[in-house]
């Protein structure tokens, strides 16, 4: 992949990082350094961030449904170059390319051009009273985004961020950050006004944290682990900083007695080992009714040993896991699953037979689980599945919300005003009921889960502050 990631991107130009240092990017599945990318240092997020604040005035002037086609155009080159995305994401994140080319690349820019029609739906002022209620923009934002899911993670904030008339700092997670140049190169083809879209990689502690304390920073759009969402918060406290935050998760699927196991248990266990479970929605506590749960438990394990683990490049359903430090992770948490008296039904921490090679874990299933236990409370971020009965549907709901997150959850039942009446009483920010996605509704959690939402208007949303101009009666 050459030079072509040797530079950042600030203030439309491609210019070297003050710093002489790179990071390597890592294919998981073979071991082998991809691409070097700038170690960006502070000096660089300066830079970045006075090109941003240069550009503020003029672009948050500039009329949405224009910032709209920009965007809209920016969507058009990048779905030209799908298939180089979907084989870059799998060659930095892991997942099989089949499934990256729709949930990595597809989804991801559907979501980008649909921005161009969001310009003309959102109502960006309107009169309440003898007030004028102006949506104007936050200002200037740091995009700071993770490795799961590199490109849909992006554009969950530039895009909105650019149509509201913000300009953006991106920071992209130097574990899986080479989808972000593309997005660059985009920009610049387009002719997006200088100063709009900046790009400056290298790592939190250094580019991220001198992002989030930069007095010029109006707002910090995070997604990652709730431990660096803390300090994310904490750091933006000093300044006042508006923050969106989407977070952990450690998401319940409530299968009741009445469920269609055919349908819930193959959809759940897809639901909890997608991306080899590196996902902040993964359903990863199957609550399942006492009465049933030997039969579950069995057919669980069925399921899952006839998931697929190997090589991306290959016709299986989970590649590996993104780094070493990821993979060992979540071996540690399943032998402390065996530590904490857990029941391993199937998987374990030893490597998948035939892959020496790559971070592969075995995809995994605990069964006799109870709530309190480390697997059962936080986020593993991998292929481990915990199954904890449950006596009725209270105590289904309570064990589902005994926990400090609250992003996502599902719900099974033959009867489906059931499932939502018992979809209302979980306390996470999107509950799925039978085979039911989330459409064009938010994207966002509770409790310690995050703050804020995103997609569509909701997304835009955040990038608005309201504006209260009064005028006198003529």
């Amino acid at each position: 992949m050459g030079d072509r990631y040797s530079k950042i991107y600030i203030g439309g130009a491609w210019v070297d990082s003050e710093g002489s240092e790179t990071i390597s990017v890592v294919n998981p599945a073979t071991e082998e350094v991809i691409a070097e990318v700038p170690a960006g240092t502070p000096g660089d997020a300066d830079r970045a961030v006075a090109a941003a604040r240069a550009a503020f005035e003029t672009w948050g002037a500039t009329p949405p449904a224009e910032r709209g086609k920009y965007l809209g155009r920016i969507a058009d080159i990048l779905s030209a170059r799908a298939d180089e995305l979907a084989e870059t994401i799998s060659a930095e994140v892991g997942m099989p390319i089949k499934i990256a080319k729709m949930a990595q690349v597809a989804g991801p820019l559907a979501h980008l051009a649909s921005h161009g029609d969001l310009a003309e739906e959102f109502t960006w002022e309107e009169q309440s009273g003898g007030a004028l209620v102006v949506r104007a923009p936050v200002g200037v934002v740091a995009a700071i985004t993770p490795w799961n899911f590199p490109l849909n993670q992006v554009v969950n904030k530039i895009a909105p961020a650019i149509l509201a008339g913000c300009t953006v700092i991106l920071k992209p997670s130097e574990v899986a950050p080479l989808t972000a140049w593309a997005i660059a190169e985009a920009a610049e083809e387009v002719g997006l006004p200088p100063g709009v879209f900046n790009l400056v990689s290298g790592f939190g502690p250094v580019v991220g944290e001198a992002l989030v304390r930069h007095p010029d920073v109006d707002m910090v759009s995070f997604t990652g682990s709730t431990r660096a969402g803390k300090q994310i918060a904490a750091l933006a406290a000093e300044s006042v900083k508006r923050v969106a935050l989407e977070m952990g998760g450690k998401s319940a699927n409530i299968i009741l007695e009445d469920a269609n196991l055919d349908e819930a248990l193959v959809a759940g266990v897809r639901a909890c080992y997608m991306n080899s479970g590196q996902v902040c929605v993964a359903l990863s506590r199957m609550l399942v009714p006492r009465s049933r749960y030997d039969e579950i438990v069995d057919r669980v394990k069925d399921i899952a040993e006839l998931v697929t683990v190997g090589d991306p490049k290959s016709d299986v359903q989970l590649g590996p896991l993104v780094s070493e430090v990821q993979r060992d992770r979540v071996r540690s948490y399943i032998d402390k699953g065996v530590a904490e008296g857990a029941r391993l039904v199937t998987g374990g921490s030893e490597a998948p037979d035939g892959l020496p090679t790559g971070y592969y874990v075995r995809p995994t299933v605990f069964a006799d689980v109870d709530n309190s236990m480390t697997i059962a409370q936080e986020e593993i971020f991998g292929p481990v599945l915990t199954i904890i009965p449950y006596e009725d549907e209270d105590d289904a709901v309570r064990i589902a919300n005994d926990t400090i997150y609250g992003l996502s959850g599902a719900v099974w039942s033959g009867d489906a005003k059931r499932a939502e009446r018992v979809a209302r009483r979980l306390r996470t920010g999107t509950v799925r009921v039978n085979q039911g996605g989330r459409g064009r509704g938010p994207f966002g959690g509770f409790k310690q889960s995050g703050l804020g939402r995103e997609s569509g208007v909701y997304g835009l949303e955040e990038f608005v502050e309201l504006q209260n101009i009064s005028i006198p009666n003529a």
